[in-house]
């Protein structure tokens, strides 16, 4: 029984923290890439407290999902459907990783503290009544991926700057997420194949269609998009040539969401896809490269 309860915790889920490497070395760039003695213990403990932050909200998703996941044609299989879980062990796990999440997060900082405590709030309200932004058709998408700029957000805050990151990027990373959110409901409703029984699984599903969703996560690339492209001529102009790689990267993302049982239902799985991961490195080596390089012919951009 002990091996479900950590299942329903998802470590495995663990590797989508890696969104809070952007912010991490955004703030490296904005404090001219030094790092103090404690820096490298500070960041490891950050990153785990996030992950038990992020336990905490799997462990209440699965355990309020339980009653809907047995319509899903896989997480029917979870355990949280299929073993004999008791409620009381559940909170009294959710408290444990909260509290051990929120502990470490204050021994970093107090603004760390805050911004894991509203990690944990967003999670609450995905997925709790009378809340439960999941089942709001569009909300869903939105409430979910606001933790990808939270995570960014943590990311920087973990090298000791206690001013926020620009909005530009933190609204085009938050779209970047409600894109990615947005193919994987549109997986989601292809591979389950009928509308009832989607519905059934997930009561977002009810307000929406194939092209609903196809359609929103068009709309959520563009606003990335624009906000990005205001960042990079704002912040950092050399970070422009990174654009129609990020564009591809939009537009791979979105091929592999029409795959048959596409991957993106389960993220954590993409490490599968060999060829995309590989591009996902090159980019993020691309970005760093253009982090340091200075080209001022680029500047003609903001002049004419």
């Amino acid at each position: 029984m002990l091996k479900h309860y950590l299942n329903i915790a998802r470590p495995d889920h663990w590797f989508k923290n890696v969104f809070m490497l952007p912010g991490l070395i955004m703030g490296l760039y904005y404090t001219g890439f030094i790092l103090e003695d404690t820096s490298i213990l500070v960041i490891v403990l950050g990153i785990l407290a996030t992950c038990f932050i992020a336990s905490a909200n799997y462990v209440i998703n699965e355990w309020l999902d339980m009653e809907f996941d047995k319509y899903h044609p896989v997480k029917k299989n979870r355990p949280a459907v299929t073993a004999n879980l008791k409620g009381k062990y559940i909170i009294a796990e959710y408290i444990l990783l909260a509290v051990a999440g929120l502990t470490i997060s204050l021994w970093i900082s107090r603004i760390f503290f805050f911004t894991e405590l509203f990690f944990l709030v967003m999670g609450f309200m995905y997925n709790v009544k009378p809340f439960r932004t999941k089942d709001k058709a569009y909300l869903d998408v939105l409430s979910e991926s606001v933790n990808n700029p939270i995570r960014f957000i943590l990311g920087w805050q973990l090298i000791g700057i206690d001013s926020m990151p620009p909005s530009s990027i933190l609204i085009a990373y938050w779209m970047g997420g409600a894109f990615l959110m947005a193919t994987k409901r549109f997986a989601e409703y292809r591979f389950i194949g009928d509308p009832a029984l989607a519905a059934l699984y997930r009561k977002s599903f009810r307000n929406y269609t194939e092209e609903k969703l196809l359609i929103s996560t068009i709309f959520y690339a563009l606003c990335s998009s624009f906000f990005l492209a205001i960042f990079l001529i704002k912040h950092r102009i050399e970070l422009l040539i990174s654009f129609p790689f990020l564009a591809l990267l939009f537009t791979w993302y979105l091929h592999i969401g029409f795959d048959r049982n596409s991957i993106v239902q389960t993220p954590e799985k993409l490490y599968q896809k060999k060829g995309f991961v590989a591009y996902v490195f090159f980019l993020f080596v691309l970005l760093v490269v253009l982090l340091k390089l200075d080209i001022p012919a680029l500047n003609w951009f903001i002049k004419n």
